[in-house]
């Protein structure tokens, strides 16, 4: 396959699916086995007919269907690229094709890409034999042309790489054939060629030697040790040739999985029957354990049916002379619910403002549950009382969104439970708790404690005096929660308000800018707006009576009568001593009735 990456035929499948707004298209790549970090799988824009930035404009991810995270994906470049080494056989056994897949995830609008790379084998394993040697007993007087059952050896790679054939040493007596089963495995028999005679030749030592069909070939070779004994003519059998037996994942070490039973007709040591397994993957002695005299076959390791649903295994029973027959047992297991859901997040957009339409989302998560049927089966939810909502899309991926207005003034945050349950018996659950901030819009205006106020103050008081402060709260935050004061435009008796009054823009404190006179005024009205510093901002008004309070700063004179006869006491001018209450009748009144009684005018 050489350094480059092969991809099959670029997209062999596009399927578009539309699903609450949401696109599902499928590509197909495949990557040899064992490449670096680093290494190029496939370009997906050209196959996706994307643009450069259009995967970093729409923030994709990319979703792993796997525990693991093999592969990686450059969004400016859209080069998917291998994120760690991949061993097919680690990864899949004998499993064909094996397969990878992840998703490519983009959001606004949502879109899923699934990607399905076949990981192709390479020849980067031996051939392997269980032990070093392998001892046969072999009666002398078994007739030419009987087979004896070799180990097979193991070769975890596939097709051509696996084994294609064996070769036997040279010798006068024995030879191999070969045969495959269903699955391609190729099965190896010792046959005898020519008769034995233990009185010439006890014992041979032959070299099997197993070859696979790689480039370059690899070979793996194991000793056969076969002792010549006297007559045993009479061979093992099983009750049946074929058992079969059922097993739940979860059951314990120790547990009984079958008992196999032989009988043989001889007698003595040729009559003594040991079992033992023959032509079974490493796999069967790690998980199961066979009584060589009892033939009880137990369980030894941990079951898992997301990884093996059945074990088929052959069992040998030997007798004393070196007599063997065969069985079969055939062990199904069944599904358990022992995984829980697992919650996958894909995005979370926080903060959320509080004017956000309804259906906008807030969340992007998928799914997972690796048990099968009903207990792979999930259901998701949030709390009812929330603003929010579940939106099932495809694939097991969901959108949290908004589903009734939000209001930060009210709840601020968020601390959202999304519960996965599996529909397993005894159903399992799992959690995921994520935060979502609310952030504040300018909805609210500032807010005066009373609509209207009064403030008093003492004549003849000095310029820049306090006369009091408005205050207004507002119940958003930050810029929009900053409020300003300012004055109305308005008149007080002949003169503006703003020449009498001013207002700290920051503290809404109130100042008198001139010094105020009771014979003159008594009192005025000014407006305080509040403004605060929302866009667009928002404001509101209160209503201050300025009250000026009177001091005792006029001394009482005589209007009549004066003094004396010839001079006045004093002298009296009408326009400069005229109370704001006398009306312009009442004032000509008093200036005839002072002309009249000789009271000097000194204006």
């Amino acid at each position: 396959m050489g350094d480059s990456y092969r991809k099959e035929q670029g997209l062999y499948f596009l399927l578009f699916l539309c699903l609450h707004g949401a696109v599902s298209i499928s590509l197909h790549y495949s990557v040899p086995e064992e490449k670096k970090r680093g290494s190029l799988v496939a370009n997906v824009l050209e196959d996706l007919k994307l643009g450069k930035g259009e995967l970093s404009a729409h923030r994709a991810q990319l979703v792993s269907k796997n525990s693991k995270q093999y592969f990686r994906l450059d969004t400016k470049t859209g080069n998917l690229l291998i994120n760690d080494k991949i061993d097919r056989e680690a990864l899949c056994g004998q499993t064909d094709p094996c397969l990878l897949h992840t998703e490519i995830v983009l959001q606004n609008p949502l879109k899923i890409y699934s990607i399905e790379v076949k990981i192709e084998d390479v020849n980067d394993n031996i051939p392997k034999f269980s032990k070093k040697a392998f001892d046969l007993e072999i009666p002398e007087n078994v007739p030419p042309n009987t087979h004896f059952p070799l180990e097979f050896a193991q070769d975890e790679d596939l097709g051509m790489n696996n084994i294609q054939n064996y070769t036997l040493s040279p010798n006068e007596h024995f030879i191999l054939s070969m045969e495959s089963n269903k699955n391609g495995r190729k099965y190896v028999d010792l046959v005898l060629e020519k008769p034995l005679d233990r009185e010439k030749e006890p014992h041979f030592g032959l070299i099997l030697m197993a070859v696979d069909g790689g480039v370059p070939q690899r070979t793996g070779t194991v000793q056969i040790n076969i002792d010549v004994l006297d007559n045993n003519d009479n061979f093992p059998q099983f009750t049946q040739s074929e058992y079969k037996a059922r097993l739940k994942e979860n059951s314990p070490q120790g547990t009984l999985v079958f008992k196999v039973e032989a009988t043989d007709l001889d007698f003595g040591s040729n009559a003594q029957i040991t079992y033992s397994f023959n032509r079974v993957p490493e796999k069967i002695y790690d998980l199961f354990h066979l009584n060589e005299i009892t033939g009880e076959i137990t369980l030894s390791g941990q079951l898992d049916y997301e990884k093996e649903t059945s074990y088929d295994m052959s069992i040998r029973a030997t007798d004393g002379g070196g007599l063997s027959g065969h069985c079969k047992v055939l062990v199904d297991i069944e599904d358990m619910n022992d995984n829980v859901p697992e919650v996958s997040i894909i995005s979370i957009t926080s903060p959320v403002a509080e004017d956000s339409p309804l259906e906008t989302l807030v969340a992007l998560f998928s799914v997972i549950d690796r048990d099968y049927g009903d207990n792979g089966r999930t259901v998701c939810s949030v709390e009812a009382t929330l603003p929010f909502m579940l939106k099932l899309t495809m694939n097991n991926y969901y959108q949290l969104v908004v589903q009734s207005p939000l209001d930060r003034e009210k709840v601020s945050e968020y601390n959202i439970t999304i519960t996965a349950v599996d529909q397993g018996s005894p159903r399992l659950t799992s959690t995921r708790i994520i935060n979502v901030q609310i952030s504040d819009v300018n909805d609210n205006p500032p807010v005066f404690e009373k609509s209207s106020c009064e403030m008093q103050i003492r004549e003849n008081n000095i310029p820049g005096l306090l006369i009091g402060s408005v205050h207004a709260a507002d119940l958003d935050t930050e810029k929009n929660a900053k409020v300003t004061y300012s004055l109305l435009p308005g008149k007080v008796t002949d003169g503006l308000v703003a020449s009498y009054i001013s207002v700290n823009s920051e503290s809404g404190n109130l100042y008198a800018l001139r010094s105020l006179d009771y014979e003159q005024i008594k009192d005025f009205k000014v407006m305080v707006r509040a403004t605060d510093g929302g866009s667009p901002p928002l404001s509101s008004e209160v209503t201050v009576r300025v009250v000026i309070l009177d001091e005792n700063d006029n001394a009482p004179f005589f209007l009549y009568p004066l003094q004396n006869s010839t001079s006045p006491a004093m002298s009296w001018c009408p326009s400069r001593w005229r109370p704001a209450t006398w009306s312009p009748r009442w004032w000509l009144w008093m200036e005839i009735l002072a002309r009249t009684r000789g009271f000097p005018m000194s204006c």
